[in-house]
């Protein structure tokens, strides 16, 4: 099994480190791939947007690279500002989404980012979902065209009443509190429920 997380200027720390460290320690391949602020220059030491700095495994061009044509089994994109739309801006991280959606595979976004990043791909279209209290009121600030709105969003259901949501093959997390159960989510969907509850009593998670 292999993940990558996103990470880019602003990404929001807890959300991002707390799936590397769960899905490392079930077993599953995690690649850290960041992409600079639209317009500046790529530098693998990334800033948090609570100035945590994270050195990241390789830029996202050098993850495509060594990937070739294939994909991986789950992408992970925190949520933070400005480090969602850093990644929304991108448009090479945003075709790998939609690629890996369309392949089946799981793709995983948490806080601002299914409002800021899967919203403007059509993948939250049809199905339910939840992000940060407040981001859905401002989904025009990331998508101008209000008919477009309606379009992407067409059968879409947000619920705020639970930490995080899986559609299908669309998990979804609220935000930094909910950093833990989102990445034990995505622990249990790649690798099945002995390798979660494995992860959870040797971590202590109650």
């Amino acid at each position: 099994m292999k993940a990558v997380v996103i990470l880019a200027p602003g990404f929001e720390e807890i959300e991002a480190l707390t799936p590397v460290d769960y899905l490392r320690r079930a077993g599953v391949e995690v690649v850290t791939a960041g992409i600079a602020e639209k317009g500046g220059s790529f530098d693998k030491v990334i800033e948090g947007a609570h100035g945590i700095k994270v050195l990241c495994d390789m830029s996202f061009e050098e993850f495509l690279q060594n990937q070739k044509n294939e994909l991986c089994d789950a992408v992970i994109i925190p949520g933070g500002m400005p480090g969602a739309a850093n990644i929304s801006a991108d448009d090479k991280v945003i075709e790998y989404i939609i690629k890996m959606a369309e392949a089946k595979k799981y793709v995983c976004a948490i806080c601002a980012s299914p409002i800021v990043v899967l919203a403007k791909t059509g993948l939250l279209k049809d199905h339910n979902f939840t992000c940060y209290p407040g981001m859905e009121q401002k989904i025009s600030d990331f998508i101008s065209d209000s008919e477009k709105i309606d379009e992407l969003m067409d059968g879409a259901y947000l619920s705020h009443m639970k930490s995080f949501i899986i559609d299908d093959k669309i998990i979804t997390g609220k935000g930094p509190g909910a950093a833990e159960e989102f990445a034990m989510a995505i622990v249990k969907e790649l690798c099945g429920v002995d390798t979660m509850m494995r992860v959870r009593t040797s971590s202590c998670q109650r």
